[in-house]
């Protein structure tokens, strides 16, 4: 969601001191709460606080990847919210009409259905709608600057962590895979890139450093 600040170690203390038993507590937090998590620590609380309001306006996709669904990425959430337009019409959406979807098809269907018919699920989402947490699709234009482009990661990242460059890519319509075929768009490699650069090479696919890739991003 975006929320700056409330990274693993704050969460942890949060749930430690039993401020937060499950998502929609996140959004019930009260400045003095954030306070005694740091040494003079009201500056702090308050951008946090400011960081969660704000995190209230996200569109739809955002929140759907948020809830953390089995196989979903950015792409999918951004089709689903596309499709549905708000909560209420994913919650009733049959598995038989989820896996009609392009891009997703009957694992994802599967995942996505399930997720969707816990009681727990229903209980989340009352609490983040009373909450105010947007539940609707803003109509926001994807940017699909990666379609059709797959991208092998290699090496080590100075400026983006594995896991953040997949999610880049995946942002912008890409898709990554962990091995070098002739259907590889593009490798990016890091330091100690090894064998996978070197197939790159062989194949004549095109190598990104890392300060090409953030200039195709930017």
């Amino acid at each position: 969601m975006d929320i700056t600040g409330l990274g693993i170690s704050i969460v942890e203390e949060l749930i430690n001191r039993g401020l937060i038993e499950n998502i929609a507590d996140i959004y019930k937090l009260t400045l003095e709460d954030i306070a005694i998590l740091k040494k003079n620590g009201k500056k702090f609380a308050q951008n946090l606080i400011n960081a969660i309001e704000r995190s209230k306006s996200n569109d739809l996709a955002k929140l759907i990847n948020a809830l953390g669904i089995k196989h979903l990425g950015t792409k999918t959430s951004k089709i689903l919210a596309k499709k549905y337009k708000n909560m209420d019409a994913i919650f009733n959406a049959s598995y038989e009409e989820l896996s009609m979807i392009e891009d997703i098809g009957p694992v994802i269907a599967s995942s996505i259905y399930n997720f969707f018919e816990q009681e727990q699920t229903k209980d989340l989402i009352e609490k983040l709608k009373q909450s105010g947490v947007n539940m609707n699709y803003k109509g926001e234009e994807a940017d699909e600057r990666f379609y059709g482009k797959t991208f092998v990661l290699t090496g080590t990242l100075q400026n983006h962590t594995r896991d953040e460059a997949t999610e880049i890519i995946e942002k912008y319509g890409g898709k990554t895979s962990g091995s070098v075929s002739k259907k590889t768009s593009y490798v990016l490699a890091g330091q100690e890139a090894g064998s996978k650069l070197a197939k790159a090479e062989e194949l004549g696919i095109q190598v990104l450093t890392e300060q090409e890739f953030d200039e195709m991003i930017n």
